[in-house]
């Protein structure tokens, strides 16, 4: 279909350097349109599909369970990875996607989602 268009607007005497024109023009215009439109944003439930340098990232959100206040609360994932510690074995295995949740003295913390 392009070709037909081209064709009929070389029969239409118009020159080489307008078809050009005209083809730059609309490639800018994709382009504008292109950058206006927001970035799909897709959310991970499951952490095993999760990309490893995402999930203690400021992207995830973790919920916190405190035992003593019996507490609720939301963190990401820099300060998750800070409540584990040395836990370098607990580290290791959510990286690996095998757990989704680890405790420590006073808290549980679980893997909730992540968005970007």
């Amino acid at each position: 279909m392009k070709n037909i268009n081209a064709e009929e607007m070389l029969l239409n005497n118009k020159s080489l350097d307008e078809l050009i024109k005209m083809r730059i023009e609309k490639e800018f215009m994709d382009d504008l349109k292109k950058s206006k439109e927001k970035p799909q944003k897709h959310e991970y439930t499951d952490i095993k599909d999760l990309p490893k340098d995402k999930i203690f990232s400021k992207y995830s959100v973790f919920r916190c369970f405190n035992r003593n206040t019996k507490c609720e609360t939301f963190v990401n994932g820099i300060q998750a990875d800070a409540l584990i510690g040395i836990q370098d074995a607990v580290r290791k295995k959510m990286l690996d996607g095998e757990l989704n949740a680890f405790t420590t003295d006073d808290l549980y913390i679980k893997f909730e989602k992540a968005v970007f």
